[in-house]
């Protein structure tokens, strides 16, 4: 593995039964980037990020991530990333200080890591009034922000974020990839799918994936550049229609 990549994929693919949902994609990530995997609902994305967190295993093809195997050392991926999945990952019966608590210590931190890394956490999300409320009760933005916290309490290399800002107001998801910016700018990699095209404008680097198929692979200047379009939208759709 590429000392500069944190993630490599050669020809991985899943499949179910006759159907292939992940055909052979092969991409890299580097350290500290902020990589926008893009497509439509359908495309593979969230499968394709199944197999590389450890949750899935591959039909056929090779991947590491972070130095791991997907096919021999899911168990040490899971251990040096974070994920926030597509549907809210925290309970809601559980309050926000609980909810923190619960998975710090299932990250293994100890109780006093838990307890200063809580206050911090807490403060910067201006959630001090709410601490002690059930996360059940918070606006989805809140809770969005939240999850995506939670994720790195532990300080991955690499953190995983699927449709993470999906349902949310345009306020919010701005706030949302605020974080995300200060993440990779403490180090963290960023590994984000997302179906909503702007989106892509915040990367570093997008891959667009069409019918399980990484069919682009640049920077978004570059994409708009070779498909002579004007946003990302356009690079899509070009795509898309064939």
């Amino acid at each position: 593995m590429n000392n500069n990549n944190v993630i490599e994929a050669q020809n991985l693919t899943k499949m179910f039964g006759d159907f292939t949902a992940v055909n052979a994609i092969s991409f890299e990530v580097k350290k500290g980037e902020i990589f926008g995997f893009l497509g439509a609902n359908g495309a593979g994305k969230t499968t394709a990020m199944k197999m590389l967190i450890g949750i899935s295993k591959p039909t056929s093809g090779a991947a590491k991530v972070a130095g791991f195997d997907v096919f021999t050392n899911a168990e040490d991926i899971k251990k040096n990333i974070g994920y926030m999945s597509q549907k809210f990952a925290l309970y809601d019966d559980l309050t926000v200080k609980e909810n923190i608590t619960f998975f710090g210590g299932i990250y293994g931190l100890s109780r006093k890591s838990i307890k200063e890394k809580s206050a911090i956490l807490i403060e910067e999300l201006g959630l001090e009034k709410v601490a002690s409320k059930l996360v059940g009760s918070l606006p989805l933005g809140w809770k969005q922000k939240l999850s995506f916290s939670v994720s790195l309490l532990h300080d991955p290399k690499i953190v995983f974020l699927d449709e993470p800002t999906g349902g949310v107001d345009p306020i919010t998801r701005r706030q949302f990839w605020e974080m995300i910016y200060k993440a990779a700018h403490q180090g963290t990699t960023v590994f984000v799918t997302t179906h909503y095209m702007d989106e892509a404008e915040y990367c570093d680097r997008v891959s667009i994936m069409v019918n399980g198929k990484i069919e682009a692979l640049d920077t978004p200047k570059k994409l708009k550049q070779q498909f002579n379009v004007a946003n990302m939208n356009d690079v899509f759709l070009k795509l898309a229609r064939g």
